[in-house]
C-alpha cells in the first residue's frame, strides 16, 4: 500500500503530492483515517482503432469456408481409440459382486 495522507494535509501539500504521484508513488487520501481516493499519474487515452486498416492486404482461398469432408468424417466415422481398443465395452466392465 502506498503513502496514506489525511485530506486536510493533502489540501496543504497538494502540489508536492501530485509531483510524487507523477513520479510513480502511490498516494492515498483518507478522511478520518478511512482511505477514500488514490492519486495516480495521468495516462493519455489510447487512440480509437481504425476499421479497415488491413483492407486489401488479407487473402483467403476461394474455398476456405467450404466444409472439409475429411475433417467431418474424422468426427463422425473414426474411432475414439485409434488402436481399436475400447475399455467401455460391456464385456470388459467389472462384474457386480452382489
Amino acid at each position: 500500500m502506498g503513502k496514506i495522507i489525511n485530506i486536510q494535509a493533502a489540501k496543504t501539500h497538494l502540489s508536492q503530492l501530485v509531483e510524487e504521484a507523477a513520479a510513480g508513488e502511490e498516494i492515498i487520501i483518507a478522511k478520518a483515517g478511512k482511505p477514500m481516493v488514490k492519486v495516480i499519474p495521468y495516462q493519455a487515452a489510447k487512440k480509437p482503432r481504425t476499421p479497415g486498416l488491413l483492407a486489401g492486404q488479407v487473402w483467403q482461398s476461394p474455398d476456405c469456408w467450404e466444409p472439409d469432408e475429411e475433417l467431418i468424417n474424422s468426427f463422425y466415422e473414426s474411432s475414439i481409440f485409434p488402436d481399436g481398443h475400447d475399455d467401455r465395452q460391456p464385456d470388459k466392465l467389472a462384474e457386480d459382486p452382489a
